[in-house]
């Protein structure tokens, strides 16, 4: 008897399991994951991302109200509802299409402007933003924290501004970035420019096949565009996340210290210690002071070689020394 039950069962249709491969393949809440074409904000932190994203949505808001005024919500479910009345509802076809439509118009209307979504590597969150330029409010939010030197995150780290998206594939590469990167470095545009490179979840891209190729891009649009690693006008993030190639062009990557929130905010005299190069004028002249003192004390021994009446070789041009 127990051996005859598994017969007796009943067989499941081929179409089941097909069907239960595909809704596990799908990511849940419909995109909200990371995927070609979304613009947004690219954060890194330390281990806790839900902190993280709570973190990015303060402080985004916070910006993002001060820059383009507080978020609002069109009432246009009620306009559809409305107009839904005089309808005639005989035809279910037409109606049940009409709803499908309603329920897409409204999901729009409701997106909002911050909205999380699956980056799809460790320690990164991905912000996909609606209705603002992500560079401008990244950088904005930057200069700002720069100038202040108030700390206003725990655990966000670097903070990127991603202008588009496209394939991690080179192919894709190339022919998207040939346009998104007309605005920076299309004739008569042009700029010195470094690329900065980072592959998460994927092994299929070479970093110096991708540097050289975009190089060789930026290039074409004008000759004049120049590399530059010390301090670029522009620099070329590039982050790819599995197969999505992330990218943006910023402004100032070493001054706000490669957009990291944590770093941008530390006082002068740390940015001093970690970057020489960063020092005033007037700081630089207190370094340059004992070789000028050196040059002083030179000259007036050869006041005195030619007082005693010895002989010296003269150089050429109107700075000839006479005996």
């Amino acid at each position: 008897m127990a051996a005859a039950e598994p017969a007796a069962r009943k067989r499941r249709p081929k179409g089941h399991f097909a069907a239960a491969a595909g809704r596990a393949k799908r990511p849940r809440g419909g995109g909200r994951q990371l995927e070609a074409g979304m613009r947004g904000i690219l954060i890194t932190c330390n281990m806790n991302e839900r902190k993280c994203v709570g973190e990015a949505y303060s402080l985004l808001g916070e910006y993002g109200d001060l820059l383009y005024g507080p978020e609002q919500f069109s009432d246009h479910e009620e306009r559809l509802s409305g107009s839904e009345r005089e309808e005639d509802e005989d035809d279910v076809e037409a109606a049940l299409k009409k709803e499908v439509g309603q329920i897409r118009a409204s999901t729009e209307q409701k997106l909002r402007r911050f909205q999380s979504v699956e980056s799809g590597a460790n320690n990164v969150v991905f912000i996909r933003t609606q209705g603002i330029e992500p560079e401008n409010l990244v950088h904005h939010i930057l200069k700002d924290m720069h100038a202040t030197k108030k700390k206003k995150t725990r655990v966000i780290l670097r903070m990127l501004p991603i202008s588009g998206t496209c394939k991690a594939f080179m192919e894709d590469m190339k022919k998207y970035t040939e346009t998104f990167f007309e605005p920076w470095f299309k004739a008569p545009n042009k700029g010195t420019f470094q690329i900065v490179y980072k592959a998460r979840n994927n092994s299929h891209m070479s970093r110096e096949e991708v540097i050289k190729e975009l190089a060789g891009i930026v290039g074409s649009l004008n000759p004049e565009n120049k590399v530059d690693l010390n301090n670029p006008q522009y620099t070329i993030v590039v982050e790819i996340i599995k197969n999505v190639c992330c990218l943006s062009v910023v402004r100032d990557y070493v001054l706000f210290r490669k957009y990291n929130l944590q770093e941008v905010v530390k006082s002068n005299k740390e940015d001093a210690l970690q970057n020489p190069s960063s020092l005033t004028e007037e700081q630089n002249s207190k370094v340059v002071k004992p070789e000028t003192e050196k040059e002083e004390k030179s000259s007036e021994e050869v006041k005195e070689n030619k007082n005693q009446g010895e002989t010296e070789a003269e150089p050429k041009g109107n700075n000839a020394l006479t005996v």
